[in-house]
C-alpha cells in the first residue's frame, strides 16, 4: 500500500501541475527535491506570478522515522515508528473573484520496537474558500465531490461535509468557517467491507474530481472586474486563511512536530494578507453576505 499511495501522489501531482500550468497560460511550475533529516523527503512544485494564479503550490513527501514524544501526543500513539505519505497543494488565484482552494491525501503507518506495522489509516479531503460567493461554484464544488463519495458510500459524502464545516473552522472568530467547505476525512481504517483496497480506491476517486471541482470555477470567474476595494478585502480573508493553518491545522502542526521541511510546509500561505484592526463589512454588503455563510454553513446539494 506504502508503494501504490506513492505512484498515486505522483500522477496526481503531475496532472494537477499540468492542468493548471495549460489554464494559466503563462507561468509554469518550478520543481523543488528536499529530504528530511531523520527519514524520506519530497517534491514541491510551486508557481509564482502567473496570468490567473498568483500563488499555486502542489506538493508530495513520503517521510518516516521514530515517533517523537511531541508527535506521540499529537497523534494520541504509543508507536515507536512511523511513515506518512500524501499529497497537499493550495491554489490561491489573482483576483478576488476567483475561489481559493487546498486539497489533500494521504496515508500512515504505525510500527512497534520490531518494526512491524500496528496501525494504519487514510485521510483527505478539498474545501473551497471564495472571497465573493457565486453559489452555483458551491453547488458545481460539492456536487463533484459528492458523486466521488457516493461511488463508494451514500453516507460518505454528507458525514465528511460536515466534518469539513466542523474543521476548517477559526472557532477564534466566533466559529468563522475558512470557506463554504467540500469534504474532509481523516483516522480511515480498514475495517470490514472497508478494506485498505477501498480505502486506496476511495481516495484515489476523490484525488482525480479535484480538477473537476476547481478548475471550471476558475473558467467562470477568472475574467470579472475588480477593483481596489475588492482587493484589499481579498487580501484580509486570505489573512483569515493564514490565522487558520497557523493556529488550528493538524497538518501544519504535524509537519513542524516531525521535523518537515519548513518551506513546504508553509507553502500553502497567500502571497499577500491584509490584517486591518477591527474590520467589518458594510451592513447589506457582497462582503457582509459571505461573512453570513461562513458563520452559518448551508447544504449546497440535497443528499437524499
Amino acid at each position: 500500500m506504502k508503494e501504490k499511495f506513492e505512484q498515486l501522489i505522483t500522477d496526481l501531482q503531475s496532472s494537477i501541475c499540468n492542468e493548471v500550468e495549460m489554464l494559466d497560460g503563462m507561468e509554469t511550475f518550478k520543481e523543488d527535491v528536499w529530504t528530511r533529516e531523520g527519514g524520506g523527503g519530497g517534491v514541491t512544485r510551486v508557481l509564482t506570478n502567473g496570468k490567473i494564479f498568483e500563488k499555486a503550490g502542489v506538493n508530495r513527501s513520503s517521510v518516516y522515522g521514530e515517533v517523537t514524544p511531541a508527535l506521540a501526543a499529537q497523534l494520541k500513539t504509543k508507536g515507536s515508528h512511523f511513515f506518512a505519505t500524501g499529497i497537499s497543494l493550495v491554489i490561491h488565484p489573482l483576483s478576488p473573484m476567483v475561489s481559493t482552494t487546498h486539497a489533500n491525501f494521504r496515508y500512515f503507518e504505525l510500527y512497534d520496537h520490531q518494526k512491524n506495522k500496528v496501525d494504519c489509516w487514510f485521510g483527505g479531503g478539498a474545501d473551497l474558500t471564495p472571497y465573493y460567493l457565486f453559489e452555483e461554484d458551491a453547488i458545481h464544488f460539492h456536487k463533484t465531490f459528492k458523486a466521488a463519495c457516493d461511488q463508494f458510500d451514500p453516507m460518505f459524502y454528507p458525514t465528511f461535509k460536515i466534518q469539513c464545516d466542523e474543521y476548517f473552522n477559526n472557532t477564534h472568530r466566533g466559529n468563522e468557517r475558512r470557506g463554504v467547505g467540500g469534504i474532509f476525512y481523516d483516522y480511515m481504517r480498514p475495517n470490514g467491507n472497508q478494506t485498505e483496497e477501498f480505502l486506496f480506491e476511495f481516495s484515489k476517486a476523490c484525488g482525480k474530481a479535484f480538477t473537476q471541482a476547481y478548475l471550471p470555477i476558475v473558467k467562470r470567474r477568472e475574467a470579472l472586474p475588480y477593483g481596489e476595494e475588492q482587493k484589499k478585502w481579498h487580501e484580509l480573508r486570505r489573512g483569515r486563511y493564514v490565522e487558520f493553518n497557523l493556529i488550528h491545522d493538524r497538518g501544519t502542526i504535524f509537519g513542524l512536530k516531525s521535523n518537515g521541511r519548513t518551506e513546504s510546509i508553509l507553502m500553502s500561505l497567500p502571497p499577500r494578507v491584509r490584517f486591518d484592526y477591527d474590520d467589518k463589512p458594510q451592513t447589506g454588503s457582497r462582503e457582509e453576505e459571505l461573512i453570513k455563510v461562513l458563520k452559518n454553513p448551508r447544504e449546497w446539494v440535497n443528499v437524499r
